[in-house]
């Protein structure tokens, strides 16, 4: 069995790649989590659910193909603020999620349901049933993840991220991690998306018994997309290639970064190998997926 760690834009293209994910597990960063209009949105799984099932908006890699705005531009009309803009068949999603919730189903069950509906084979998963949240501490002060990229568009200085909500994963997730034969630790923020399932109790521990192959989001000391140079720069990892292997040398077997990468990663404990990682399209994905796969145990 196979289990990728997850966020919701670099990971997903990597997802698209892959043929058959029926012996897949998908463990989603939910640290970003928001609720909108009283609705519980998960943006990472969402993004992971809507590539696996096909309808992404690949032009945004969020939401769903196609996707109209009524709603949210009726309730604009009305006065209604909404934090994120949120498509009228994408809202469904969370409308029937938080219902489901409401019932006394948990975050994995409803995520599981939704798989079922969207006919993904792959089996997603939250990374936690905890409330659990990045904040961003900056000049303007400390804010939700969300609000930093969303509403501030990732530009106020940062200070610092921070986790906070109890660092439990979901029990589902430490059943997975403990069958899968590989781990793939896709390519996303390594701070706010990779980071947060990284910090869950017993997560990284057994991590450290499996063969990790682990995919680089930065080309040399530039991130692919998203925010991540600013925020690893916090944390205090250098922003870039390097600075992602500093994050993840306990625990990586295998380092893919990208062919046109001239960082010199030779004095680490783990095999480092080059490919073409801007997924550009989707043979590009799959071209990747299957040099990942070629690269598992």
């Amino acid at each position: 069995m196979l289990t990728v760690l997850s966020g919701g834009t670099g990971t997903p293209k990597l997802l698209r790649g892959f043929k058959d994910s029926e012996d897949m597990a998908v463990v989603v960063n939910t640290a970003e989590d928001i609720w909108v209009s009283n609705n519980k949105v998960t943006p990472d799984i969402d993004s992971v659910l809507y590539t696996l099932a096909d309808v992404i908006d690949a032009e945004k890699w969020w939401g769903i193909r196609g996707d109209t705005f009524a709603t949210h531009e009726a309730l604009k009309a009305m006065g209604h603020f909404e934090e994120l803009m949120i498509g009228d068949k994408d809202r469904a999603t969370h409308v029937l999620r938080t219902e489901l919730l409401s019932y006394g189903s948990t975050l994995a069950e409803a995520t599981l349901e939704l798989c079922d509906i969207f006919q993904v084979k792959a089996r997603v998963l939250p990374m936690s049933e905890e409330d659990v949240t990045s904040v961003i501490e900056t000049d303007k002060g400390d804010m939700h993840f969300q609000d930093f990229w969303i509403t501030f568009h990732g530009e106020p200085e940062v200070k610092g991220v921070k986790l906070l909500g109890p660092l439990v994963p979901a029990p589902e997730v430490m059943d997975v991690l403990n069958v899968s034969e590989n781990i793939v630790i896709g390519p996303s923020n390594p701070v706010t998306s990779i980071g947060p399932i990284l910090s869950l109790e017993g997560v990284r521990d057994v991590l450290k018994v499996k063969f990790v192959v682990a995919v680089s989001p930065f080309i040399g000391d530039r991130p692919v997309s998203g925010p991540a140079a600013k925020l690893m720069k916090a944390k205090g990892f250098e922003p870039s290639t390097k600075g992602v292997a500093e994050c993840y040398k306990d625990i990586v077997d295998v380092f893919i970064m990208d062919e046109r990468d001239a960082t010199d990663l030779s004095g680490y404990d783990f095999e480092v190998a080059k490919f073409d990682t801007l997924m550009t399209d989707r043979a590009k994905s799959r071209a990747l997926a299957e040099f990942v796969l070629s690269k598992c145990v």
